[in-house]
């Protein structure tokens, strides 16, 4: 359904080979790192304070997943925000966990005051909880639709002036006035770690070679389920079909 949309963004990722600089949690690097290089970008995952200027400003774009936080990373970040800021390098967050503590919420707070995301991608639970709705939350993952966060999501990204992609069964993504639904991919994903976390991955990697923001991250997200329906279609278990994604997405960027 979404294969030539798809095909046409994943050409611009493999001919341009944008470097995409992941700030994300432990669990996620390795299978993160592993979808971007099968799409042909080229990632990079530091988290070393002193050096985040000259990596940033050299970078395509900058990911950054809150999924297992340090103080060190914490300063990482920031750094990294404020130099995609100064150099005008997009940026996308990834709000993992968002709701779990005190400290998640206000280091998301320092993190989109020192410069606006280009996006931000998430799951029902942590879109809802970024919108100050009192959503509880007892981890990373949500048991809230997708659906249930589009109109915190619209309201988000109006007050923001950035994308919001929720994830889901079905996945939307707003701007805050227009929103786009996006179906397929496979029960099975959210039966492997980290698959969100390199969702936002994907989406660094299209902002990376697509001007229009809106336009990126829904491209981003049907590469995510196309992928997601011809690995599902072919393996029925999760250690195979994690697998089977990365081939999938290597697949459909014809390398």
């Amino acid at each position: 359904m979404y294969e030539k949309e798809v095909r046409e963004l994943c050409g611009r990722i493999r001919d341009r080979r944008p470097l995409i600089h992941n700030i994300t949690n432990y669990v996620a690097m390795n299978f993160s790192a592993n979808v971007l290089l099968a799409l042909g970008a080229s990632p990079l995952m530091s988290s070393e304070p002193d050096e985040m200027e000259d990596i940033v400003s050299g970078a395509s774009s900058l990911v950054i997943n809150i999924g297992c936080l340090e103080k060190e990373q914490m300063k990482a970040a920031l750094s990294a925000v404020a130099t995609a800021g100064r150099c005008g390098v997009p940026w996308i967050l990834d709000p993992a966990g968002v709701g779990v503590s005190r400290m998640r919420k206000d280091f998301v707070s320092k993190l989109v005051s020192r410069c606006r995301p280009a996006a931000i991608r998430g799951n029902a639970s942590e879109i809802l909880t970024l919108c100050g709705t009192g959503c509880a939350t007892s981890g990373v993952d949500s048991a809230i639709p997708g659906s249930d966060a589009v109109e915190g999501a619209k309201t988000l990204a109006a007050t923001l002036g950035t994308i919001v992609a929720v994830s889901g069964e079905v996945d939307y993504v707003t701007d805050g006035s227009k929103v786009e639904q996006i179906t397929g991919g496979s029960p099975l994903m959210s039966s492997v770690t980290a698959m969100g976390c390199a969702c936002t991955a994907v989406a660094g990697a299209a902002l990376a070679v697509e001007e229009d923001t809106f336009a990126a991250v829904c491209s981003a997200m049907k590469l995510m389920s196309l992928a997601g329906s011809l690995a599902g279609g072919r393996f029925s278990a999760p250690g195979s079909f994690a697998a089977g994604f990365i081939d999938a997405l290597y697949e459909i960027s014809g390398r």
